[in-house]
């Protein structure tokens, strides 16, 4: 879906019916909070809401009809080509991904909306609390760095987007089957005295059948990071997601929160998928083939059924730049699990090394008197 032009539109608000401030949504809570007042308001979700599956091929015939897709803001960094959704009054100076100065200009792009979320669950002062307890724990790390947990920059509560595909995969299959016996060899060996010594050892054969059939496996919920600001391996720690906790999405769950615009579009993100349950459809045919031993020679899966859903999932993020490079501390926004990247302080490491020298120097000197 293209880049256009930004248009004016009215970013959702959710004032306060106590002090007219504006509400935001309280971690750990189905509510929106004041806090200015402290006023809370529930978050009343319709009776028959549920999180629903989409059909991945009848959605693409309906695509563009109203509702399957929204309208957002993107800012995207020109440093790390992060993509971030914006509320046109949100104003963003630093990208919440690599902490480098934004300097482009919002555009409006039209992106599938999201049918389910995962609310945040640790609060913003658990998160920034864990964040200086790393800081405070880092040996050698700049100073610049440690003065950072104090900073405007901080930490931010960003959404990261993922898919989630559900199939069922049919699978013919061509292999052999390997069955184990074992033989028992007789050789001579000369012993430590220079005589010759008759022994025994078993050997493992294997014989070979050939082996065809079918097998049937069914996924649910094959995740799939639909963003490109974080490196793979770092959004990967943030597993296991909280699946089952997922709610139907509302504006009231990103009200104080940003978003990652996705990057991968639906269609290669089934790919991906497909990749992910390849491993689990071999592993499925092995154990059908049976034996001991298992060869595969031609493979050949249907997918059926195919649902998916655009979600959601919660981080707290503090990302920021030394030296050029990109270091990130990340807080799984539902279970609290961290993940930081840092920095080295050369100069700081050359002191310690110089001061151990000049420690041993000094004891060298003592004990020759």
């Amino acid at each position: 879906m293209n880049d256009q032009p930004v248009v004016k539109q009215e970013a959702t608000k959710f004032p306060c019916t106590a002090c007219g401030a504006k509400l935001e949504f309280a971690p750990g809570k189905s509510a929106l909070k004041c806090s200015y007042c402290g006023a809370e308001n529930k978050i009343e979700l319709p009776q028959e809401a549920a999180v629903e599956e989409l059909d991945f091929y009848e959605f693409f015939a309906r695509a563009t009809e109203q509702g399957e897709s929204e309208e957002k803001q993107v800012v995207t960094c020109g440093s790390c080509s992060a993509k971030s959704t914006v509320d046109t009054n949100i104003s963003m100076s630093k990208c919440p991904f690599c902490g480098s100065q934004l300097t482009a200009q919002a555009r409006a792009s039209r992106l599938i909306k999201p049918g389910a979320i995962l609310p945040f669950k640790v609060a913003r002062n658990k998160a920034a609390e864990e964040f200086r307890t790393w800081l405070s724990g880092l040996w050698f790390a700049p100073g610049e760095l440690k003065n950072f947990a104090t900073t405007s920059g901080g930490i931010k509560g960003m959404y990261l987007p993922y898919w989630t595909y559900d199939a069922r995969v049919t699978t013919e299959y061509q292999g052999q089957r390997g069955e184990d016996y074992h033989e028992t060899q007789y050789y001579d060996e000369e012993d430590d005295d220079g005589s010759t010594v008759r022994k025994s050892r078993t050997v493992t054969h294997t014989r070979w059948h050939p082996a065809s059939g079918w097998v049937e496996n069914t996924f649910d919920d094959i995740l799939v990071p639909a963003g490109r600001s974080l490196p793979q391996e770092v959004v990967s720690t943030l597993e296991p997601w909280d699946l089952k906790n997922l709610v139907p999405y509302a504006d009231e769950y990103m009200s104080g929160f940003q978003a990652e615009a996705y990057q991968l579009d639906l269609g290669d993100g089934f790919e991906q998928a497909k990749s992910l349950m390849e491993g689990a459809v071999r592993r499925s045919v092995e154990r059908d083939i049976g034996g001991d031993r298992q060869q595969i020679s031609a493979i050949r899966s249907q997918y059926d059924d195919i649902t998916f859903k655009h979600i959601l999932l919660p981080v707290w993020i503090s990302a920021y730049r030394y030296r050029d490079k990109t270091y990130r501390f990340i807080v799984n926004a539902r279970t609290g699990q961290v993940q930081g990247e840092r920095p080295w302080s050369v100069a700081k490491i050359a002191m310690s090394v110089f001061a151990v020298i000049v420690v041993l120097i000094i004891i060298a000197l003592m004990l020759k008197r």
